[in-house]
């Protein structure tokens, strides 16, 4: 959600901000724009849309300039137009911004009244004019930005420049992470690093509050009191990842694609730090979206082999309602960037609150990782697609890791990363069947999931995927509930797509199918072989290989995502970057 990027030193700095822009696009984003700055002072272009349209603008520019900024925007405060995109500029002071401000209705009202004049409807706007009024004071950029950030309610991470100084970036972060580094030929600030990784293989991580200064000479932080700090680098380990689709057509089919080699591998590298994990009396899992999903399969699961209670909340939720929990509690948050600021203001309670915490993240040193007792990491690699595939699997597969452990039956974990890899391959082999399903749905406006036990829990994620990406309206309910109101719903040619790879739930299901047919559904079938003659009560049936009934997420997931994928390829979809989402959530 949003990106940062800057750059001062001796190459090019248009280039180098622009190619940042390209890097961070898959954080989701609907406007973007740099602010380029040299002895003349500064050169602000913007654009609603991709950063294609921007970059045809920046082209018409010189490839002199050695200093700025660039931002992906999504939009919060205002719409999505050139004039609300970033970075914003108050006379002597431009700046890019992630995150939202509580109080800027306040403080606009107080800025007006002092005769700053807006131009946007955004919050960032504030923040601007609020350091040109604290610069005004004594002309000292660290006083100017520490005093305005202390009047700020809210998350943010800013990277700054001022009229008058063409070689220095500033950098001051809360709440939302930021990451600034060096090298022989100048440095940069970054949201994120897939916008560092061309240049370096290291980097160093602003803390809550810390203000950092940027130059080609060298790095100066400072602490909350403005006093000089010591840093260290941190080696990333996706330094010489390519950010490319290796010949897929996008980067989500890519990543489906890559499910196999990720579960094969990630139980074995979380192994030692597994058997570290003491069984606690309860687990209270924190997450949003499609973790919340994995989270509510790892309950069912956790809660069947290990006999824990498991309890499963928003994290955006979590902090108005506490859940009533042991005092030997482990609080999971779950999220793939690691950066969710729901999941981390959530954690941050738990923690308040005396839990041990533990945390399923993909990105490494992020800053739910940093703040975890301890860490298990999917090791998924990037992922670039907005609607996550492998990094909920992987999450899956560490939820499985947990019952396993925690039941003492460590050894038929070897299931996930010996059968599952070879039961997902024999589905993406079966494509042409999954497209045609997509071609009996694509046209529809509303489709229902239904399932029981856990496939009605692997529905919900199922029915997200769709919606996310095809723009189809799409809900899941357990089967059970459909005469309870949503059989309302069920007429003529409505989809209906029915989970159903449990021996023990077969009848039951085969009820409700006949249930929504009988009212004009048209009816997808996914299941087992043992599903006793499926073509006589749905239209279409996709049969999934021969798999354990505990493990069939990982093989119902699978068939989900390439249907959600085809469906919205037919109907003209960004599959990789869905309108209105984002790929890391890092404002409340």
């Amino acid at each position: 959600m949003c990106g940062i990027i800057g750059y001062t030193g001796k190459n090019n700095a248009k280039k180098i901000i622009v190619d940042g822009l390209y890097a961070l696009e898959y954080r989701g984003y609907d406007s973007a724009g740099v602010c380029l700055l040299n002895e003349d002072g500064f050169t602000v272009k913007k654009s609603s849309g991709r950063v294609e349209v921007l970059d045809k603008i920046c082209q018409a520019l010189e490839d002199n300039f050695t200093c700025g900024i660039g931002h992906t925007r999504w939009a919060t405060h205002g719409a999505p137009t050139d004039v609300n995109a970033h970075p914003h500029t108050s006379n002597e002071v431009s700046l890019v911004h992630n995150g939202i401000i509580d109080n800027y209705l306040e403080l606009k009202a107080e800025l007006e009244k002092e005769g700053f004049q807006f131009k946007s409807e955004t919050d960032t706007e504030c923040i601007v004019h609020l350091i040109q009024k604290e610069y005004d004071k004594e002309k000292n950029q660290l006083k100017a930005i520490k005093n305005a950030c202390n009047q700020l309610r809210g998350s943010f991470a800013l990277g700054i420049i001022f009229d008058g100084f063409p070689n220095e970036i500033w950098a001051v972060r809360r709440d939302n992470p930021l990451i600034i580094a060096k090298t022989d030929d100048g440095a940069f600030i970054a949201s994120d690093i897939p916008a560092l990784t061309p240049y370096t293989d290291s980097v160093i991580r602003i803390a809550d509050g810390e203000i950092a200064k940027i130059t080609c000479d060298g790095i100066s932080l400072y602490d909350k009191d403005l006093n000089n700090k010591s840093y260290s680098f941190e080696k990333i380990e996706s330094n010489g990842v390519k950010l490319d689709k290796n010949g897929y057509d996008s980067f989500m089919l890519k990543e489906i694609y890559e499910q196999p080699e990720v579960l094969s591998r990630v139980i074995g590298i979380n192994s030692e730090k597994l058997n570290k994990l003491e069984k606690p009396d309860c687990i209270s899992v924190i997450a949003c979206g499609s973790a919340t999903h994995a989270g509510l399969v790892g309950q069912y699961i956790i809660e069947k082999l290990a006999k824990i209670p498991v309890v499963v909340t928003y994290a955006s939720e979590y902090r108005y309602n506490l859940p009533v929990v042991p005092e030997n509690t482990l609080v999971v948050a779950v999220s793939q960037s690691g950066e969710t600021a729901d999941t981390l203001a959530a954690l941050r309670l738990s923690k308040k609150a005396g839990y041990k915490t533990l945390g399923i993240i993909n990105v490494v040193g992020s800053a739910i990782a940093r703040e975890c007792d301890s860490v298990l990491y999917t090791n998924a690699g990037p992922e670039i697609a907005v609607a996550t595939t492998k990094g909920y699997t992987s999450q899956l597969a560490l939820f499985y890791a947990l019952a396993y452990h925690f039941a003492n039956k460590t050894e038929k974990l070897s299931y996930i990363c010996e059968n599952i890899p070879e039961i997902l391959k024999n589905i993406f082999k079966q494509r042409d069947k999954i497209k045609q399903m997509a071609k009996t749905i694509c046209a529809s406006e509303d489709i229902y999931f239904i399932g029981r036990g856990i496939d009605n829990h692997v529905s919900l994620e199922c029915s997200l995927k769709l919606k996310e990406i095809s723009y189809i309206h799409s809900e899941a309910y357990p089967a059970g509930e459909l005469k309870h109101g949503t059989l309302s719903l069920i007429e003529q040619g409505v989809p209906v797509i029915a989970l159903a790879t449990d021996r023990l739930y077969y009848d039951k299901m085969l009820g409700n199918i006949k249930e929504v047919a009988s009212r004009g559904a048209k009816v997808i079938l996914i299941c087992k072989d043992d599903f006793l003659n499926p073509q006589s009560c749905a239209d279409e049936v996709f049969v999934i290989p021969e798999i354990d009934s505990d493990f069939s997420p990982f093989a119902t997931a699978c068939v989900c995502q390439l249907l959600s994928y085809e469906t919205a390829l037919l109907r003209g979809s960004d599959v990789d970057h869905p309108r209105n989402l984002a790929k890391s959530v890092t404002v409340e």
